[in-house]
């Protein structure tokens, strides 16, 4: 089953919404620090509800050491973002796929995306608005992958 990869979010209702997707989907939630805010955060926590028992994450402290955590363990690193390569629907999806996405302003860092195997956009259909919000972009991005492996129960 796919991950997910928050790296560097800032808002935490977002972060408490992904939470939330992954403890109804058995996601496996990585956050990546520094963070905007604190993991014990009221409105971090008010976004899970009552599902914070139900997820499975894992805090890195900092890109680095994530790295580090990926290399043990393996699979293809596909970063969401504006700038990608292709449109997520067309990308391949693999259950040892890890689903990066960036922080609410600013998205992944070049240097994200370079040590991605691969890198995916959600198209928009008014050349104004740029992104979605990422609670919704890391949904899509899952239940696409989830819908091509045939896991949607």
């Amino acid at each position: 089953m796919p991950q997910i990869v928050l790296v560097y979010p800032q808002i935490p209702p977002n972060t408490g919404n992904v939470a939330r997707t992954c403890a109804a989907t058995g996601t496996q939630l990585h956050l990546v620090g520094p963070l905007g805010f604190e993991i014990s955060d009221r409105y971090l926590k008010r976004a899970g509800l009552d599902y914070w028992p139900y997820v499975n994450f894992t805090y890195h402290n900092n890109f680095e050491e994530f790295q580090i955590y990926h290399q043990q363990l393996g699979g293809r690193l596909i970063g969401f973002s504006t700038r990608g390569k292709s449109n997520y629907t067309k990308l391949q999806y693999q259950s040892t796929d890890w689903l990066l996405f960036g922080s609410e302003t600013n998205g992944l860092p070049q240097e994200v995306l370079d040590y991605c195997t691969a890198t995916t956009y959600i198209p928009m259909a008014q050349p104004k608005v740029r992104s979605l919000n990422l609670s919704v972009s890391a949904a899509l991005g899952l239940f696409e992958a989830r819908r091509q492996l045939g896991d949607l129960g």
